[in-house]
């Protein structure tokens, strides 16, 4: 009886376009905090580098050929670096300074011997597991991570000599021997393949094996700093690529794609979500305009209710509740809709290559709850003052 009395006459139409209104900013703020989530998780895969996180180096010139320009990195120039307004964080990379060769020690492959370059970078870089990314001398092996191009060659090597080829997994259990070396000493140390990389060129050492090697094998030539290990901020990489282009730096191409797109996409993303805040914040408004005019036209009837023997929790519970089912309409229709945009956008994403975790975010989810609460709550209050005070 009390839902006749204060909701059978009155007008829908501002309720119908607040609902409207707010259906639309919860599709467009549910899609957005999606693919904005998804979006970051693009490129990383099985990728051993943290996020945003690129290596850089200066480019190679003719200058550099006759020794008029330098392409390693002084302690100046890092700092400058690290003082960007775009830089989470810079390392440089090390590099080995004794000589040291990779060869296969296993039954699984063929033999296979030639020198290589290792370098280390800081674990917080990484993405591999600590407990596996760690050296002490007199460990039974040290963990590497192999460039790709190099499991691709020793599987050609394989090839040529008419032995089955070697996957990720097959090659991460076999055995592989280093040998450290300089002009008076040599020595043999065991390494396993713990993880690959896209990225680097260089088989990745754990930085206390290469301190170990540098400082027991030492040489005439030290180590120079020619590669930088270089996180980018969040929505700043068309600074960072701006800096690289003046400073005569680069990084690797599918690298930079990658980043770009990242960026582009991420900031498309985080004002389509602005926007949607603000929509579903201006209908939520209306809504609850909508609510204390309703009260307001139902001073009398409310007073009346309550007279004759009604609480006044009775009566604000049953226009909360009006309004909770409201909520939910525009919620279920809301998520609906989300649901066959992402199928659609998912296809469109995958068909032109680019691929995409297709499940579903937690905190895209999460949003239209958090906001239903809290409207739910503006309404209670709301609701309990206009019928506290009509009595």
């Amino acid at each position: 009886m009390i839902k006749k009395i204060l909701f059978k006459f009155q007008n829908k139409t501002q309720l119908i376009i607040a609902m409207i209104g707010a259906f639309l900013g919860f599709t467009f703020l549910i899609v957005s905090i999606h693919y904005l989530i998804r979006v970051n998780e693009f490129g990383q895969g099985e990728e051993i580098l943290g996020n945003n996180t690129m290596i850089v180096q200066k480019q190679v010139s003719s200058y550099n050929s006759i020794n008029l320009a330098k392409t390693d990195f002084s302690k100046k120039e890092i700092q400058h670096i690290k003082d960007q307004s775009f830089t989470a964080s810079v390392q440089p990379i090390l590099s080995n300074s004794f000589g040291v060769s990779l060869q296969t020690d296993s039954e699984l492959v063929p033999y296979f011997r030639t020198d290589v370059f290792v370098q280390s970078i800081d674990e917080g870089f990484t993405k591999i597991d600590p407990k596996k990314w760690k050296w002490k001398e007199g460990d039974e092996f040290v963990p590497i991570v192999l460039p790709r191009d190099f499991l691709v060659m020793l599987n050609t090597f394989a090839s040529a000599k008419g032995i089955p080829q070697v996957s990720d997994d097959l090659a991460k259990t076999v055995g592989f021997k280093f040998t450290l070396y300089n002009d008076d000493n040599k020595e043999w140390q065991k390494a396993k393949i713990v993880g690959f990389t896209n990225e680097v060129s260089a088989i990745l050492v754990p930085s206390s094996f290469m301190e170990y090697g540098n400082k027991k094998f030492p040489t005439e030539t030290p180590a120079k700093v020619t590669q930088l290990m270089l996180s980018v901020k969040e929505g700043s990489f068309g600074d960072f690529e701006k800096f690289l282009k003046q400073r005569s730096m680069e990084s690797k191409e599918t690298s930079m794609i990658v980043g770009k797109l990242k960026s582009v996409a991420g900031t498309m993303f985080s004002i389509l979500i602005a926007i949607s805040i603000i929509t579903v914040f201006l209908a939520g408004l209306v809504l609850v305009q909508y609510a204390q005019l309703l009260i307001s036209k139902n001073e009398y009837e409310i007073k009346t209710l309550l007279r004759i023997g009604y609480s006044p929790a009775l009566v604000t519970n049953t226009i909360t509740g009006y309004f909770i089912k409201v909520f939910a309409i525009i919620s279920v229709f809301s998520i609906a809709a989300f649901i066959g945009f992402k199928f659609l956008i998912d296809f469109l994403l995958q068909k032109g290559g680019i691929q995409i975790s297709t499940s579903y975010t937690v905190l895209s989810i999460s949003a239209v709850i958090i906001a239903f609460g809290l409207y739910t709550l503006v309404n209670y209050m709301n609701a309990k003052k206009g019928v506290l005070k009509s009595s």
